[in-house]
Order: structure tokens, then C-alpha cells, then sequence
């Protein structure tokens, strides 16, 4: 991951930057401020001072002083309030203000506490995602060392709850999908199930023979409409009617023409997206350049990350391709999980699947 996650005290970090969870007046407030202050010395308020009030998802640095670093990024994040009023997208201003100033400054590495949770009251997983989100997409553009130090137990434990909800997910999700398979009428559905799908594709298999025998007329001297119908009849063939005949001219988008679509919609550039998708430059190139090709599942799922697709279009995405997740797959339930947070990172996702012992998604994948 870009973001190392450390239990460690934020004043003893050998780094460029350390970051400040900052009162709003030049002042020193509770927690990790006031540890800053302490180790930094009396100097560090004075220069404080120099820079007056910092607003609310805003960012100001000072030089370090005694800390094991050239400066202190003092970011002012905001008091949780129930999560009505904008809270998440101001912390996430502070820590996007926070990496871009350590940016200006030529940083090379920095250290984050996890904003928001002590004093301010913010739930350990709002801030943890909150921490996470951001520090992906500003790696996804910008190489810098960054560290995410928690120094007490609960603060540390966060990423463990966070960890323990995505199990409860997968437990609820999974345990629900083998209840349906299993209740007494669960065989027959699943008969139904397989009845329909290989009447489908028998279906497409007719229609595709069909489309064929159509074609075909053209390279053969015409006759009437009657003897065509006569003879389809005879063929065992049904004749198409007209609207049929338009209905199959009629072809949804392949996957990468919806693909395509979605990049024009999104605005982002080309890079940006294979990135966070964990995908080669050249795999991209190679699917957006063939209107038919065919990826694997692995690809459509880490392409509609890198798409910071909703689940809704995530499946629709898949479904281009003949894909989608399911709650059958315990896989696809821990991608489900992190797609509803609005989690978009490969590498973050894949160290929840190591965790609970499933397979990875394939990363830089070369093909």
C-alpha cells in the first residue's frame, strides 16, 4: 500500500512532515497537538502564532523544531456532528490539503495521525476510510512515503473493527445465499434456474442460426417472399416478421464500448484510471483499442475500481462481459464491501482477501 499503518508514537517519526491535528486558533488543544507541542518545544507555538487561525480543511506549516523532522503541517479537521454536516468531505479537504502542501514543500515522506478520531469524535472507521481514500488517490499522481501512525490501543484497534465488520459482512451475505440454496424449495428453484439458462442459450443458438440463413439469401437469387417462408417452414425454421427481424439487428454495447463510454463520462484521464486499477498501460491499451475483446473477471472488477464505479454500474459494467458479483462468491463479497464504502484501492482490497484467506485480485497484469 502507498499508506503504511504504524502504532507509534507520531512524535518520534524520522520524516519530512509531520502532520498536526491542529486547533482552529493558534492555540494548543488536547491530544496529538499538545504531544506535538510538547516535543517540538515552546517554539513551535510562537510560530503558531505567526500564522494566526487556520480554517477548517485548510493546512499551514511551521519548521519542526526538536521533531525528528523539517516541518509540522498543522491541518484543522472538522468536529463530528452526526455526519450531517459535511463532516467526511471536510476531513477529507485537511488531508488533501495536508498532502498538498507537503507537496509545495518537496516532501518525500510524511506522517499522518488519524485525523478526526481523538477529540473530534469521529468514528474510528469513518476516519480510517476518510485516511485511506485519500492518501490512494493522492499516490495514484504523486510519489511520497506516507505513514499513518496511531498511537493508542482503540486508535490501533480500528483498522482491526474495520477489519471485524468486513468479516460480519461476509458472514451475513454469505450465510444468507447458502440459507436461500438450502431451503426445501431451493432444488427446485435451482432446476428452474438451469431449465431457463439452457433455454437461453438455446434460444441464442437458434437466433444466431437464424441471423446466418439471413445472411446468407444475399448470395443467392432471390425469390419470393412466399417461397422463403415456405421454405423456412419446410426447414423447420419459423419465418422472422419484420419487427423480429429489426429486434436482432438491434446489439448492446460490448464492454469496451460501455468502457469507453464511462471514460468520456468520468473525465479522468486514461492514466489516472488503469492505475488505480492495478492494470498494465499496455492491457489498457490493448482492450480499449478491440470493440470485442473479452476480459477476465479480475480485469472488468479492478477496471470499475479504477472507474470508482457505484455497485450498480459495477455490475452493469461486469455484465458487459458476462460477469457479476455474487453472494455466492465469498470473493466478491469482500469486492461488494469496499465498492459500498467507496474504497478504490487494488492493494488495500487484496490485503483484506489475503487476510480472509481468498484468492487476489491480479495486479499489473501483462496479457
Amino acid at each position: 500500500m502507498p499508506c503504511e499503518i504504524l502504532r507509534n508514537d507520531i512524535t518520534r517519526m524520522k520524516v519530512d512532515a509531520i502532520v498536526n491535528t491542529a486547533n482552529p486558533r493558534p492555540v494548543i488543544g488536547d491530544g496529538t497537538d499538545r504531544a506535538i507541542h510538547r516535543a517540538a518545544g515552546p517554539e513551535l507555538l510562537e510560530a503558531r502564532r505567526r500564522i494566526g487561525d487556520i480554517a477548517v480543511g485548510s493546512a499551514a506549516a511551521t519548521p519542526a523544531f526538536r521533531l525528528h523532522a523539517r516541518y509540522v503541517l498543522h491541518t484543522v479537521g472538522p468536529v463530528w456532528q452526526g455526519g450531517n454536516c459535511r463532516e467526511r468531505e471536510l476531513l477529507r479537504k485537511a488531508y488533501d490539503a495536508a498532502l498538498n502542501l507537503a507537496l509545495e514543500l518537496r516532501c518525500r515522506s510524511v506522517a499522518f495521525p488519524l485525523m478526526g478520531a481523538g477529540s473530534y469524535d469521529f468514528p474510528h472507521d469513518s476516519a480510517l476510510l476518510a485516511a485511506i481514500q485519500a492518501i490512494s488517490e493522492f499516490s495514484l499522481r504523486h510519489r511520497m512515503r506516507i505513514y499513518l501512525v496511531l498511537f493508542d490501543s482503540e486508535a490501533f484497534s480500528a483498522a482491526s473493527d474495520l477489519f471485524a465488520d468486513l468479516k460480519s459482512y461476509i458472514d451475513d451475505n454469505y450465510a444468507a445465499e447458502q440459507e436461500r440454496k438450502e431451503r426445501p424449495d431451493g432444488a427446485r428453484r435451482r432446476r428452474e434456474d438451469a431449465a431457463l439458462t439452457c433455454q437461453a442459450a438455446e434460444c441464442a443458438q437458434e437466433d444466431a442460426g437464424t441471423a446466418l440463413s439471413v445472411h446468407a439469401v444475399g448470395f443467392k437469387r432471390r425469390t419470393s417472399a412466399k417461397a422463403d417462408s415456405n421454405a423456412a417452414m419446410g426447414a423447420g425454421i419459423a419465418p422472422i416478421s419484420g419487427d423480429l427481424a429489426e429486434y436482432l439487428k438491434q446489439k448492446e454495447s460490448t464492454f469496451t464500448e460501455h468502457l469507453l463510454h464511462l471514460l468520456q463520462e468520468g473525465g479522468e484521464k486514461d492514466s489516472v484510471v488503469y492505475r488505480r486499477a492495478e492494470i498494465s498501460r499496455q492491457l489498457f491499451h490493448k482492450i480499449i483499442s478491440n470493440r470485442d475483446y473479452q476480459p477476465t473477471k479480475d480485469t472488468a472488477v479492478q477496471l470499475a475500481i479504477g472507474l470508482k464505479l457505484d455497485l450498480a454500474q459495477t455490475q452493469l459494467l461486469l455484465g458487459k462481459a458476462g460477469y457479476a458479483l455474487t453472494r455466492s462468491s465469498k470473493m466478491d463479497i469482500v469486492i461488494q464491501y469496499y465498492i459500498e464504502r467507496q474504497t478504490y484501492n487494488v492493494k488495500f482490497i487484496n490485503e483484506a482477501l489475503y487476510d480472509c484467506g481468498l484468492p487476489l485480485l491480479k495486479t499489473n497484469l501483462k496479457k
